[in-house]
């Protein structure tokens, strides 16, 4: 089956030139010119991936993508972002608020279509090894063993889901919200709920010694695990 593709862009001309490609390439592409309503298409046929502008009218795509990253729902959608601007602030805003990638106008349709399939690669389920290594940190998915330089490290259930939950991201930011809804179960979160989530990653790193501070957290959003760190 096609994966779908959500192009959220105000200006036509480009809106159309994207689409063109995405659909030439076998891509099932839908379109939207406003942050509101891409955010509404969002919910009412879930994508496989957001092409995203950041300069939108209503709702910017720097708001669109924190709305995104907070809902358990759409939190794990991969999203590029697609913008106009060279300033490396706004770039570094949109990665860290989750953005899988970024491309910035003019653009090559070559290269973003590239870029797209890239990112749905990288995102598919079922692709984490039952066995995990990165720096001194080694984990067994299937025997549920977490072993810092050699020495294992006691984990709660309940810490074992969370760190299996970000590795599994693959450096993805995963709002609390999302987070809860996965390890805990929890559909909607209250303000302490929230915070639930984030003594247990204190609790986490703090038994992951060295290695602990792998999981970062990104102000305002959530946690995600850096294997570069």
């Amino acid at each position: 089956m096609a994966a779908r593709v959500l192009v959220v862009e105000d200006e036509p001309d480009i809106r159309d030139l994207v689409s063109f490609h995405l659909g030439r390439e076998g891509f099932e592409v839908r379109t939207a010119g406003t942050g509101t309503q891409g955010l509404k298409d969002v919910r009412t046929k879930r994508p496989d991936l957001i092409v995203l502008d950041l300069m939108l009218p209503e709702l910017d795509g720097i708001e669109v993508c924190r709305r995104l990253r907070q809902d358990p729902e759409t939190a794990s959608i991969p999203v590029i972002m697609l913008t106009a601007k060279g300033d490396e602030v706004d770039r570094i805003v949109g990665l860290e608020l989750g953005a899988d990638d970024y491309v910035t106008k003019p653009f090559s349709p070559k290269e973003l279509v590239a870029r797209v399939r890239a990112v749905l690669r990288r995102s598919r389920p079922g692709e984490l090894p039952t066995a995990f290594s990165v720096g001194k940190l080694s984990v067994d998915l299937g025997k549920h063993i977490v072993s810092v330089g050699g020495r294992e490290v006691p984990l709660t259930p309940k810490e074992f889901d969370l760190l299996h939950a970000l590795l599994e991201a693959r450096g993805r930011v995963l709002s609390r919200e999302f987070l809860l809804d996965r390890v805990w179960g929890y559909a909607r979160a209250s303000e302490i709920e929230s915070r639930t989530v984030d003594v247990h990653v204190r609790r986490l790193r703090q038994k992951l010694g060295a290695e602990g501070h792998r999981i970062l957290t990104v102000k305002s959003v959530g946690y995600r695990f850096d294997e570069a760190a």
